[in-house]
């Protein structure tokens, strides 16, 4: 992890990477293992109003006019506890045009025997309701060169169709379509920078993305609880440098869909004082 936006820098089993991440020297590009507050993917010209208050976001995809992926990624994060196999990391934001309501966040890392669980808060430290998205953005790898011979499982119902700023324009079944994973397949040439929702869930409520090496008997699963209830994954055809695209797949847990502080698509409403929680983690196997 590191102090700067709390992010998953590295996660190597066995000698064996399981996020595809960055150098100790480095900053994080393409989101790679960033936290996404307060909130996640795009915002279709950085502007939203909740409840009379404006926020007025800086376009940090500006090509697209949308901002992206929240105001945290490159925030100084305190170190808040560590022990042998758990860190916990702790922010505040402060109000701010992007943002105008104070924010409290912590996301703890933990080690155990079926892999990494990763606990994040989120607390109303303003005195009005604020409106609140998270997300995550993890790059997932199994080993192989490209992600074209990996094999996918994810079960969902439906994905986003969108525009061609990557912002979401209506919803379309999953069965059937090219991005029907319900079944693990080679992902292929598929292009994804797709949002899934409507996520099957196991008897404990988990979700679940999974990638399969082709050949070896070894996997990498993403799951994620009921506070999540959206997926989105990406896989790199756009990321820098060029050798780098499509090396790994970024599985990225979202409580609620881009474009959400506009649209109010399962956005959190947080009364003052109240919190969010959610978990997710990754199983390597």
């Amino acid at each position: 992890m590191t102090e700067v936006g709390a992010t998953l820098r590295s996660y190597i089993v066995d000698g064996v990477p399981v996020v595809d991440g960055f150098d100790v020297s480095a900053m994080a590009g393409d989101g790679r293992g960033q936290v996404l507050a307060p909130w996640p993917n795009r915002l279709g010209d950085g502007r939203y109003s909740f409840e009379g208050r404006q926020g007025r976001a800086a376009l940090n995809e500006p090509e697209r006019r949308n901002a992206i992926h929240g105001l945290v990624r490159y925030l100084a994060w305190e170190l808040r506890g560590r022990a042998q196999n758990t860190v916990s990391l702790g922010c505040e934001l402060q109000p701010q045009p992007g943002y105008p309501w104070r924010l409290a966040l912590e996301v703890e890392y933990r080690l155990g025997r079926d892999g990494l669980t990763v606990h994040s808060t989120a607390t109303n430290l303003d005195d009005a309701a604020a409106p609140l998205g998270v997300g995550f953005h993890p790059y997932v790898t199994v080993g192989t060169p490209d992600i074209d011979s990996t094999r996918l499982e994810l079960r969902a119902n439906h994905y986003l169709t969108s525009d061609e700023r990557g912002l979401p324009v209506g919803q379309a079944p999953v069965a059937g379509s090219e991005f029907d994973f319900g079944v693990a397949r080679p992902l292929g040439p598929t292009r994804l920078d797709t949002c899934f929702g409507g996520l099957r869930r196991d008897r404990d409520g988990m979700a679940h993305v999974s990638l399969r090496h082709p050949d070896q008997d070894r996997m990498v699963t993403v799951w994620v609880d009921g506070a999540f209830d959206w997926v989105m994954l990406y896989s790199g055809d756009t990321v820098t440098p060029q050798e780098r695209r499509r090396r790994s797949l970024a599985v990225e847990p979202m409580t609620c869909p881009p474009d959400a502080l506009r649209s109010g698509t399962d956005l959190v409403t947080l009364a003052p004082g109240a919190s969010w929680r959610g978990t997710w983690g990754i199983a390597p196997s």
